[in-house]
């Protein structure tokens, strides 16, 4: 037994340490509720990420992958993708997938939250944009987001805290290409300071954001919220991982059986559980949690548990020009973005649509893996400094597509993969739809004449990136009815009173933006349902 964990309940268990876990226990804790988070991975050192060292784009191809089952990691737990047609990005640390996602920071669209009711498919979501928009204003302030005001794409809000990063040479190509064709483009809003904020640094332009900010000089959860949730008094467990959420004999939660690295099993008691293990370890643990009262797994009753997982498919297309562009100047966030083709459109063989931004390529490896498929002597040889050189005459316009929900997408509890536990993996079933699929030419097409427009001398085209972007998404829906949904839209679980989800599993639709700032205003907006709920048991509704 570990003193001071296991000795006395909480008010509130968090499962995950990642932004929703992180925004959740800073909330809560702050108000004065007793919180304990419990996250399976590490604190991480700025000094040990990849990008600290020359041979940084070796090391992203093992021990900092992307993919959890190439890392193999302690933390890690191994996810099945023999039947999915992407490889989902997941990361276990304080500050979770933040440590590798680019920190582009976008709000959903007034339109995302009403796919239903505009174009005849999937569902509505419970709230509204005007619902969402006071947690999006209080998170972009505490986070420290740079950009521009006043996006067109947008309905008005109030400014960023922060003057936007430089456009770069980058940006301003990619922005001219848009400005011929006559197609909506904006300076890119990134969680990524252009002067310090708080305890970020300012940005240094190293740009490897993807695998670690080693200025500290990113929006991840570790540097941006954990700091102010241990001050404020909120208890963070590392290594442990959690088994199964406890419920009694009336269904309700009692807290959290973990797993501490030396393989010991310990029990959180608590009075409300919040889980905050994203679109795939969440649903993972609901299902694990199964019990007499709960057969199918905690929560299930809708059987929705584990489906309408969405991915955002990334399609992307790398220009090469003449000129020096400094692509290896960071952030590797968005130098601009490009809401043109967000949405449904009559002459359109697909529904909804996608969010472009112009990115930069990281580094000379990264050239020359672009390029695998050219004849051995144009790409070994002599003709390798040749195309080395390229990386920094290069970026990429690349794609979030909006993947619709539908129910065969899932996750499910592997029957023969297991973690270092010993506990069930999850098993990902994910198809690109023919909608998708359709989507994803188009954006393809579009990406390759924006490039021409720019002036690009080459052009690669790449019909979907398998490890990106790592947005997981509508596993464990929100809605108004218990039978068509598993939340309602304070995340409060409709069969379990003090159960709540807080991450991106509680998106009804994707949209086709970044998700992290929503995630990031959705769990603001849970943290308040359960304050409400610790004062007299209700939520509102």
């Amino acid at each position: 037994m570990i003193p001071g964990v296991d000795a006395e309940p909480a008010d509130v268990v968090v499962v995950g340490a990642g932004p929703s876990g992180a925004v959740v226990s800073t909330t809560l804790s702050a108000q004065g509720h007793r919180v304990v988070c419990l996250e399976q991975g590490d604190w991480m050192n700025p000094t040990d990420y990849p990008g600290n060292f020359p041979e940084w784009e070796l090391l992203i191809q093992a021990q900092w992958s992307h993919d959890p089952n190439e890392r193999s990691l302690a933390s890690d737990y191994p996810v099945d993708v023999s039947e999915s047609d992407l490889a989902p990005v997941m990361f276990n640390a304080v500050g979770g997938s933040s440590i590798y996602y680019g920190a582009h920071w976008h709000r959903l669209l007034p339109c995302d939250f009403r796919v239903r009711t505009l174009d005849g498919v999937a569902d509505d979501w419970p709230i509204t944009y005007e619902d969402l928009a006071p947690y999006y204003a209080r998170v972009d302030a505490l986070v420290g987001v740079s950009g521009v005001p006043g996006d067109p794409a947008y309905p008005d809000h109030d400014d960023y805290p922060l003057p936007p990063l430089p456009l770069g040479k980058v940006g301003r190509r990619a922005a001219e290409g848009a400005n011929k064709l006559g197609w909506h483009w904006w300076p890119g809003s990134n969680a990524i300071p252009s002067n310090k904020f708080r305890l970020l640094s300012q940005c240094a332009r190293w740009g490897v954001c993807e695998w670690g900010c080693p200025q500290s000089a990113k929006g991840s959860a570790d540097v941006a919220w954990w700091p102010h949730a241990l001050r404020s008094g909120a208890t963070l467990i590392t290594g442990a991982r959690a088994r199964r959420v406890e419920s009694g004999r009336d269904g309700r939660a009692t807290g959290v059986t973990w797993i501490d690295r030396a393989g010991r099993e310990h029990f959180q008691a608590a009075k409300t559980v919040v889980l905050c293990g994203n679109g795939i370890g969440t649903p993972r643990l609901l299902l694990m949690s199964a019990s007499s009262t709960h057969p199918d797994g905690l929560a299930n009753s809708s059987g929705l548990v584990g489906r309408n997982l969405q991915l955002h498919p990334n399609c992307a297309v790398i220009g090469t020009y003449a000129d020096d562009l400094e692509s290896h100047l960071g952030p590797s966030g968005q130098a601009v973005h490009s809401l043109e083709f967000y949405d449904t459109r009559p002459e359109h063989d697909f529904v909804r649509g996608a969010k472009f931004h112009a990115v930069p390529v990281p580094g000379p490896l990264s050239a020359i893996e672009m390029r695998r498929e050219r004849p051995f002597d144009e790409l070994w040889g002599p003709a390798v400094h040749e195309v080395a050189e390229t990386h920094s005459r290069t970026f990429a316009w690349a794609a979030n597509t909006e993947d619709l929900p539908e129910e065969h997408n899932r996750v499910t509890l592997s029957p023969d993969l297991v973690d270092g536990d010993g506990l069930p993996a999850p098993k990902v079933t994910y198809r690109i739809s023919d909608n998708s699929q359709r989507l994803l030419d188009f954006s393809l097409a579009r990406m390759r004449e924006l490039h021409e427009a720019s002036g690009a001398v080459e052009m690669l085209s790449f019909g979907l990136i398998p490890d990106q972007p790592g947005h997981l998404l509508g596993t464990a829906r929100m809605g108004a009815d218990p039978r068509t949904s598993v939340v309602n839209s304070f995340g409060q679980a409709h069969d379990v009173d003090n159960l709540f989800i807080a991450d991106g599993s509680i998106f009804v639709t994707s949209g086709s933006v970044n998700p992290t700032g929503t995630i990031h205003a959705l769990a603001l907006r849970v943290a308040q349902g359960i304050a409400e709920y610790a004062e007299d048991g209700q939520v509102s509704s």
